[in-house]
């Protein structure tokens, strides 16, 4: 089918708040790029601080989208690495190529680095046109739901990494949203011998054990201090700690139950600046460790996880949306978040 002339949908937020959905036309690639038919794209915790207007560098109007996954319907004349009909999901970032992180393999913290869907335009329409060298190709048996969710994927993926080898070590997990949960997925699946994940979601705690991870403790109910010696012993235990809730409290909690010379891996972006005892950091060598957004070997990671049936991505959705009421995602996430964990947009069947 030609989409030449043709027109699609697109969500644009066009202030905190307001989203709406325009008729646009469908794009027209050429050279390197290709056309991806999206399927699904995923909400994330970064959308909706562009939702709240508290994304620090976010301008309006905007398109959001940077979870996403699709199917190849055309490509430019210059394409070489992937067909018309390939099942893929895009790594969104948008580096120079030129600065020091980026000639030393650190794109993923480029100095003037663009992310689609924040600083240039994301995925939330019926066609995306993108250079091939953003595409990572899907299983051609990947349910396109859980295509959609190899992004967040990813940042567990590369902050897991960042902590070092995972064989035999005890891990806790502080926040059990989806990008805590998908950590401590990633963990187990690399070789942790245990793994705890808190929270005072009880939803995002039943979620945690339906997906295999190993101890869920709710700190309304019992102290983080003491569930730890209990699972993982007074004197050892956790290995690595590794913060996803980022708030005040959770750095704190953290730091005071850290064993002297652990890890404790930032993965949560803050909204403020927290404080940290650095005495006690100091005192007790213990390393905070930042992490920020992945690349492509954690792409295929995250890919070849779920292919071995190491990782559980279907636990994770609570909520599917059309295109048309993309707003709707949004308050749902703001409006009942105890009841909400991974949030889809559904856009084409694909």
């Amino acid at each position: 089918m030609s989409l030449t002339n043709k027109t699609m949908r697109q969500a644009v937020m066009t202030a905190p708040g307001q989203i709406e959905i325009n008729e646009v036309p469908v794009p027209v690639v050429s050279g390197d790029q290709v056309l991806v038919d999206i399927a699904y794209i995923g909400v994330c915790g970064s959308d909706i601080h562009v939702y709240l207007g508290k994304h620090p560098y976010t301008p309006y109007p905007v398109v959001q989208g940077h979870e996403v996954s699709g199917k190849i319907v055309a490509v430019g004349d210059a394409v070489t690495k992937v067909k018309i009909g390939d099942r893929v999901t895009i790594e969104p970032q948008v580096a120079c190529g030129t600065c020091y992180p980026c000639k030393h393999g650190m794109y993923n913290i480029c100095n003037n680095l663009k992310v689609m869907g924040f600083q240039t335009t994301g995925t939330a329409s019926d066609y995306f046109a993108v250079s091939e060298h953003h595409i990572v190709k899907l299983p051609d048996d990947m349910d396109f739901r859980f295509g959609a969710m190899i992004e967040p994927l990813s940042v567990g993926v590369r902050a897991v990494k960042k902590a070092g080898n995972m064989k035999d070590k005890q891990v806790l997990v502080i926040g059990a949203g989806p990008i805590g949960n998908l950590v401590a997925q990633t963990a187990k699946a690399l070789g942790a011998s245990k793994v705890m994940i808190s929270d005072v979601n009880k939803l995002r705690l039943e979620k945690a054990l339906a997906s295999g991870i190993d101890v869920a403790v709710n700190v309304k109910d019992e102290k983080l201090s003491e569930a730890i010696d209990r699972e993982f012993g007074a004197d050892r235990r956790a290995d690595v700690i590794f913060d996803c809730a980022g708030v005040q409290q959770a750095i704190s909690s953290a730091v005071s139950v850290a064993r002297k010379g652990s890890d404790i891996v930032v993965v949560a972006v803050y909204e403020g600046v927290p404080q940290v005892d650095m005495a006690y950091i100091n005192e007790c060598e213990i390393r905070i460790i930042g992490t920020a957004r992945y690349n492509f070997d954690d792409f295929k990671t995250a890919i070849s996880l779920v292919e071995e049936g190491k990782i559980q991505l279907g636990e994770l959705i609570t909520d599917e949306f059309e295109i048309p009421d993309y707003l709707k995602a949004y308050q749902k996430i703001e409006k009942t978040p105890e009841t909400t964990m991974k949030v889809l947009v559904h856009v084409h069947a694909s």
